[in-house]
């Protein structure tokens, strides 16, 4: 972009002209700037990175046998190295021009997909219920309206929750294994009406259409980890002593 600008100078600036060298000495020092500005988002999203690692290590631990009594320890873990994010995030808004967000938009793309499944993990696990695009930019300090600067894009949002229904349809399958028959119930309820809302959509991401081609594995997943509990009887008999 910043090469058409130079070349569309010339062309309306008869004075500006220039000799060949001269001209890609021009051109290189925009390449050089703009190389340096790449790098300078890099490092910051190298930190992010391992901040969602950090999450996620956290939050790993309530597959775990005895993790589901934690969950509510683990979150408030989470939730604390989301100040943590918040601030990287911060950062990153410096390093480069805000109207340029979609420009270097791939630098980030992946993490901040990671960050809001994160996030919708975390309060799936505290309120059972689905993160709005709102609340997850609030957890990662961002803006969720474009013309605000860096923001929660519509579709990176779509694809934190798609991770985040994966990493349900295991802890589905953990749960049996913790002996909590009724919460797989629980999240096949939620998948399905997650599905039910993505059908809903016409997605036109190819990366995303893929994602979201692979939740029908996880409902199938999940719904035969629910069928295996009705023929056994478990999840009755689960109901029962709750009575």
């Amino acid at each position: 972009m910043f090469v058409s600008v130079f070349f569309l100078s010339l062309f309306y600036n008869p004075t500006a002209r220039m000799s060949v060298t001269e001209m890609f000495s021009y051109i290189q020092g925009f390449l050089s700037a703009d190389q340096d500005v790449r790098e300078d988002i890099r490092k910051v999203v190298q930190t992010l990175e391992q901040t969602a690692r950090e999450i996620l290590t956290v939050l790993q631990s309530v597959h775990q046998p005895t993790g589901f009594k934690e969950i509510p320890s683990k979150c408030t873990k989470a939730r604390e190295l989301f100040n943590t994010v918040r601030t990287q995030l911060s950062e990153l808004t410096t390093k480069f021009p805000a109207e340029q967000y979609y420009r270097f938009h791939e630098h980030w793309r992946f993490v901040l997909q990671r960050l809001t499944f994160l996030a919708a993990f975390v309060v799936y696990l505290e309120s059972e219920t689905l993160v709005t695009r709102e609340e997850a930019a609030q957890i990662l300090g961002i803006e969720v309206v474009r013309e605000k600067g860096f923001h929660l894009d519509v579709e990176d949002y779509l694809a934190g929750v798609l991770i985040m229904a994966s990493e349900l349809s295991r802890l589905a399958v953990n749960s049996v294994t913790a002996g909590d028959y009724n919460r797989p119930i629980r999240i096949s309820n939620f998948i399905n009406e997650l599905d039910s809302g993505f059908r809903l959509l016409n997605l036109k991401n190819d990366p995303l259409r893929k994602r979201y081609d692979g939740l029908k594995y996880d409902v199938k997943k999940i719904e035969e980890v629910v069928y295996d509990l009705s023929i056994r009887g478990l999840a009755k008999d689960k109901e029962t002593e709750a009575k």
